[in-house]
């Protein structure tokens, strides 16, 4: 069974679209799903096994994977070669999807230089330095789209401020540099998923396994959310249907940053129920906690 897209087929016909991130989790999705509407894509990241995982899982439906690519996505010599490789072997490419990153949790009392160091430059520096380069080296002169996964950092982030700093500097960086980047026909824009029911999941101590689960109730929608969901937000930002869209931060969150009532207002708790998942990723693997 192929994945089941809302968009129509041919959406992304003779398009070619960079992936860093794309050998696992949400980047892996998004992959699939621009691949299942036509796109070329070309996906990058730190494992190769992963990506060549991937690559094959792709192939298998029926999708084009050009090329995969590792390296260090933090270090700007190692992106600048990368983006010029893959336009010496690829041509032009049409869009950028940044869904590399990674975190942990932690207090700020007990947090290292080291361990904020890692997460800034993961979830901020990596995108800049991708986006830069794509821009210097393509998008300047051909135009393009770029959306960035990002993560809500609004109320601020206990437990994991390396991450909330990082994840507030991303998007100030999608609203700037969509003003910048305009007048080369480049728009930018920047998904915020809330919490997805994915196996990223698992990789949190199992300490946090409860409050996983039981967070959602803090949601209009009081369910985890899944992969095709946030692929289908990223999806409708990188096509011709989102030309009017630009420097925005596009939640798909189930509402949480609203809360899920008020002293006036109990929540139902049936919400989700009443919203029911759309999950098109035939793929899709749900995270063993929530099993």
């Amino acid at each position: 069974m192929p994945y089941q897209s809302g968009f129509r087929p041919g959406l992304f016909d003779q398009q070619t679209i960079f992936i860093p991130g794309g050998g696992g989790g949400l980047g892996r999705c998004i992959a699939h799903e621009l691949a299942a509407l036509g796109a070329t894509v070309i996906i990058a990241g730190r494992t190769i096994e992963k990506l060549e995982k991937v690559r094959e899982e792709i192939t298998e439906d029926g999708g084009r994977v050009a090329g995969v690519y590792t390296g260090e996505l933090r270090d700007e010599k190692t992106v600048v070669n990368l983006v010029n490789l893959v336009l010496e072997n690829h041509g032009q490419i049409h869009g950028l999807v940044n869904a590399a990153g990674g975190q942990f949790p932690a207090k700020l009392r007990d947090l290292s230089l080291n361990g904020w160091n890692a997460v800034i430059e993961n979830n901020l520096t990596s995108y800049f330095l991708l986006s830069r380069e794509m821009y210097r080296q393509c998008f300047e002169h051909h135009g393009g789209s770029i959306v960035h996964l990002g993560a809500d950092y609004e109320n601020g982030m206990p437990g994991m401020g390396h991450n909330g700093a990082a994840r507030a500097g991303l998007s100030n960086l999608t609203f700037t540099s969509s003003v910048e980047w305009a007048r080369a026909g480049v728009r930018v824009n920047c998904v915020i998923p809330g919490f997805i029911g994915t196996t990223g999941l698992d990789r949190y101590p199992e300490s946090a396994w409860p409050g996983l689960r039981s967070v959602v109730n803090k949601a209009p929608i009081d369910r985890h959310g899944t992969a095709a969901e946030v692929s289908a937000a990223v999806v409708f930002l990188m096509s011709e249907m989102a030309a009017f869209i630009t420097g925005i931060d596009f939640r798909v969150d189930g509402g949480i940053h609203h809360g899920s009532g008020g002293f006036l207002f109990d929540a139902d708790a049936d919400a989700g129920r009443r919203s029911p998942a759309f999950n098109g990723f035939h793929r899709d693997e749900t995270a063993h906690l929530l099993k």
